[in-house]
């Protein structure tokens, strides 16, 4: 599927119906009072801006950019298997805990967060900018959509136009960068029985840096 296939009306109705079950199931007493209404997250959603796209985050990973922060929302379960490179872990449930809030409420990294699909990455990001927490994005189509485009890119036709040739070659590109089917970490690589992958590091608060994604 490519990424213009999706229908955007189905995705945002999903994302509508995921924003409700969120704000009912989001306790009230919470310590951090919400900055940002239901209304003002849809209108975010709406615009789409939220997104950062696959060959964004995979140019910024080839490059190692340093601002960039992949934070995995899935079960620690599935990213013990698999995670993309230099990813933290963060499961969607323990998002809100006061121990990420530095990491997730901060002006100087760039957090995109991933699971399979983008439905709980959308969730997570809902969550953190209902609190107007800023610089966290979805990668869009979520590890799905990574394996499909950059990791195995499907050669266009020749009668494809010059930008749809210069993306394929981009992807492939990066696909060789960043080893092919080898850019997950394998079960094999991690010992059984091996603790917990450990938690992120909180970032300090700084100024915003320019350039980048914004």
């Amino acid at each position: 599927m490519k990424l213009t296939d999706f229908n955007p009306r189905i995705l945002l109705s999903v994302i509508i119906l995921s924003l409700g079950l969120i704000i009912a199931a989001v306790p009230r007493n919470t310590t951090t009072p919400f900055k940002l209404t239901a209304q003002q997250i849809l209108d975010e959603l709406k615009s789409g801006t939220q997104y950062l796209e696959a060959e964004l985050v995979a140019k910024m990973i080839v490059e190692k950019d340093p601002v960039l922060q992949l934070i995995d929302v899935r079960p620690q379960s599935e990213f013990e298997k698999y995670s993309l490179p230099g990813a933290i872990n963060i499961p969607l449930d323990d998002l809100l805990s006061p121990e990420y809030a530095d990491l997730l409420n901060q002006g100087t990294m760039t957090n995109v967060f991933y699971a399979n699909g983008s439905t709980r990455a959308n969730e997570a990001w809902m969550l953190v900018r209902q609190l107007g927490y800023e610089n966290n994005y979805v990668l869009m189509g979520g590890l799905n959509y990574w394996f499909e485009t950059i990791m195995n890119p499907q050669a266009p036709a020749s009668t494809s136009s010059d930008d749809e040739l210069a993306r394929y070659d981009f992807r492939k590109g990066a696909s060789q960068a960043l080893g092919g089917g080898g850019l997950v970490a394998s079960v094999a690589d991690k010992k059984e029985g091996s603790a917990a992958p450990p938690k992120p590091k909180a970032v300090g608060k700084k100024k915003a840096v320019k350039g980048g994604c914004s």
